[in-house]
């Protein structure tokens, strides 16, 4: 069961950790709306790196974003959290794969081991929590200007890649909740025994023997 749990965490941290980069490379974070437009003549999409348009002929073109600094803070901060994201994931990655009671990775110290695989459970979790943070931010700016009846520029909706972006928070939080819980179980074998339990049967014993031995001296010894 045990070493079960840690294969399935292992896994969904690595599908979790992959789908970070699918979302980053997606660019689809947000699409202009066409809610109020009759006939739609070009899209604009974006993601954290670069705004691109097409038009109905199905040309695009893309352009990165020139500066930084100029960008709004939201923008700023989900790359910086997608980007811990990715770093906690690898981290994840090799404390899950050294931590496994299955793998040779690390000799076979198994409670060294288990610590390592709970540090590694630990990475897995904020991983999750960056990424969430990142499309929930992100994704909570769109909503709000889509829905400011003062605001005059152009409206979005939530692009495909923030789905991906959630998807890949809820792999790698149920992976992370896997590998700790599979550091609390214990097999029988796993069980220690107190030392002194051995020291009080070894006593026990020994007075049992010492009892048990014959004396040299008879009934009539002091008559």
């Amino acid at each position: 069961m045990k070493d079960a749990l840690e294969v399935v965490a292992l896994f969904l941290g690595f599908v979790g950790w992959v789908l970070v980069y699918v979302s980053l490379e997606d660019n689809y974070w947000k699409e202009s709306s066409q809610a109020e437009s009759v006939i739609v003549t070009s899209t604009v999409y974006e993601n954290l790196w670069r705004s691109c348009a097409s038009d109905s002929t199905g040309v695009y073109d893309c352009r990165d974003f020139q500066t930084l600094l100029a960008l709004p803070g939201y923008i700023q901060a989900s790359r910086a959290l997608m980007i811990a994201s990715i770093v906690f994931g690898v981290f994840g990655l090799v404390g899950a794969l050294v931590g496994m009671q299955c793998s040779k990775i690390g000799g076979k110290n198994y409670v060294l081991k288990g610590r390592i695989a709970a540090v590694g459970g630990v990475f897995f979790i904020l991983q999750g929590l960056c990424t969430m943070i990142a499309v929930s931010w992100y994704a909570a700016n769109i909503t709000q200007q889509f829905f400011d009846q003062l605001y005059a520029g152009t409206k979005y909706e939530i692009g495909q890649g923030l789905y991906i972006g959630w998807s890949s928070a809820v792999l790698a939080l149920c992976g992370g909740a896997c590998l700790l819980c599979a550091c609390q179980f214990k097999s029988p074998n796993e069980k220690i025994q107190y030392a002194h339990q051995r020291t009080i049967r070894g006593h026990i014993r020994s007075i049992t023997a010492t009892s048990g031995t014959p004396s040299n001296y008879g009934r009539n010894a002091y008559v």
